[in-house]
């Protein structure tokens, strides 16, 4: 598979949050800050790339009847990594990001991308796979914490802008769930487009 594919299906065709829902609660639950969806995201994207790795060089080893148990087995391995590497230098984040960070474990995404890319391609690509979608999970959070924290606080990245009435509703659950929605039509409706020019581009190139 090319390599400009993979990071394109990663990063938009197949963007975790937008195109596949994957990974919703974390989404929903740490985008109250934009700090705290981009130390979501990057954590998620350590985990991917390392994940990926072992499990594409293991994939020949590893018996089919208990796969998807030695898959998080080695999932679970990084994750206690992270915490502990966050817990001693990144306290502060550690305590934000609370449970959701050890439920990194069980997240959707990447457990998907171990068994439907990385136990059937080569390292370097699903290293390259897990770093993409990672980059697409981190945008997406990043994004959504921006706009909830800017609407939701006056601020941005703990800096604040000057807004006279911040809308208190956007760092509620409620307004997660509304930046999300909007975010995610917006990204539909977009790609919904380009796919509709592309096929009739494609109609004109046949004519």
């Amino acid at each position: 598979m090319k390599k400009k594919s993979i990071i394109f299906n990663g990063i938009v065709t197949n963007n975790p949050t937008f195109r596949l829902v994957l990974g919703t609660c974390p989404t929903l639950a740490v985008t109250t800050a934009a700090i705290n969806g981009l130390a979501m995201g990057l954590a998620v994207t350590f985990v991917l790339i390392c994940s990926n790795l072992i499990v594409s060089l293991l994939r020949k080893l590893i018996p089919d009847n208990v796969r998807i148990a030695a898959y998080i087995t080695v999932i679970a391995t990084f994750v206690t990594i992270l915490q502990m590497v966050m817990k001693t230098y990144l306290p502060d984040l550690y305590a934000a990001l609370g449970i959701f960070l050890p439920l990194i474990v069980v997240n959707c995404i990447i457990l998907a991308r171990a068994e439907a890319f990385a136990s059937c391609n080569t390292a370097i690509d699903s290293a390259l796979d897990g770093f993409a979608t990672g980059v697409g999970f981190t945008l997406s959070l990043t994004l959504i914490g921006i706009i909830r924290e800017v609407l939701g606080t006056g601020r941005i990245f703990g800096l604040y802008l000057g807004l006279s009435q911040p809308l208190t509703v956007f760092v509620l659950p409620a307004g997660g769930f509304i930046v999300y929605g909007a975010l995610m039509a917006l990204v539909n409706a977009v790609s919904s487009k380009l796919s509709n020019k592309k096929l009739l581009d494609g109609k004109k190139a046949v004519q």
